[in-house]
């Protein structure tokens, strides 16, 4: 894989607030990376070093190989964006607005049509934007990030204003350029979404990067337990503590089941036994431990050290 974006011990201050504080990480072609924290925490000003619209106060950024404060970057045309709160002129028609974002990023207005219709606004591009819905206006906003068939991709709260529908649209989207090369970079609050979507997760907190990697490489770093939940035969239900065996607490939920939470040494062997032949076990369920678990985790285990 080739770095699109390579961030070296960057910092960011504004007077005395350091809103980035020695962050490093490289963001490889081809994969959807989920960028996770508070308010405050430093993502939006990650975004705007990446884009050229700040300088780190130390360290340094390369995009596309190249410095993205410099006056020339050429890089920029491969770059596409979507701001958390998109803003158009509301007196232009959807088509018009495209056309403008087309000209300045030097691209033909034969891509708006086609644009359009990939973000389903086909029916209302001869319409005013003071018209659109917010989540139609956020469609046309991530029409014109995918202006130029952008090499890098970075979406501030992309889903905000989608019904479930059009959420399952983007995403497919997203996969669609990821599939050709594309990093794709979302910065949002919508955790679940992000789990079931990103490769690799990075989270901030207080301008910090407290832990970086796959769901299963955080998982493996945090060592939070699984919850498992069996569903037990009426015979099996006096008998648990046998069968069972001191393999971490369980409680009884909606009658027959019971829940678990299997540390990571104990969840193989509680599995075997309830798999085991003779035992009263009718269904397993198991849930390893979420997005949500571990960020809550990462950020306890960064203010344990304050």
């Amino acid at each position: 894989m080739t770095g699109t974006v390579e961030i070296r011990n960057v910092s960011k201050r504004f007077g005395k607030l350091e809103a980035v504080r020695d962050v490093c990480f490289e963001l490889p072609e081809g994969e959807t990376i989920a960028l996770v924290g508070h308010n405050g925490a430093g993502k939006t000003t990650l975004l705007k070093l990446m884009l050229g619209l700040i300088r780190p106060s130390s360290g340094s950024i390369r995009v596309l190989g190249e410095d993205p404060a410099a006056g020339e970057f050429a890089a920029r045309r491969h770059l596409g964006y979507l701001p958390e709160n998109v803003s158009f002129n509301s007196a232009l028609t959807g088509s018009e607005t495209l056309a403008f974002y087309a000209r300045l990023k030097r691209e033909s207005s034969a891509a708006v049509a086609p644009l359009l219709e990939r973000v389903g606004l086909s029916h209302a591009a001869g319409r005013r934007v003071g018209t659109y819905s917010k989540g139609m206006r956020q469609r046309l906003g991530l029409a014109q990030a995918l202006l130029g068939e952008p090499r890098i991709l970075l979406l501030d709260e992309p889903t905000t204003g989608l019904d479930p529908a059009l959420r399952q649209s983007f995403y497919e989207i997203i996969e669609e350029l990821r599939g050709h090369g594309t990093m794709v970079l979302l910065s949002s609050h919508a955790l679940t979404e992000l789990e079931e979507r990103a490769g690799r997760v990075v989270i901030m907190n207080r301008g910090v990067k407290v832990a970086d990697g796959s769901l299963d490489e955080l998982r493996h770093i945090a060592r939070l337990p699984t919850r498992i939940r069996l569903k037990v035969a009426d015979s099996g239900l006096a008998d648990v503590p046998c069968w069972l065996g001191p393999l971490g607490e369980w409680r009884r939920v909606n009658g027959r089941v019971l829940e678990i939470d299997a540390s990571p040494d104990q969840k193989i062997e509680l599995l075997r036994r309830a798999t085991a032949v003779g035992a009263p076990v009718e269904d397993v369920d198991i849930s390893p431990p979420t997005l949500d678990e571990l960020y809550a985790h990462f950020l306890r285990s960064q203010e344990a050290l304050r």
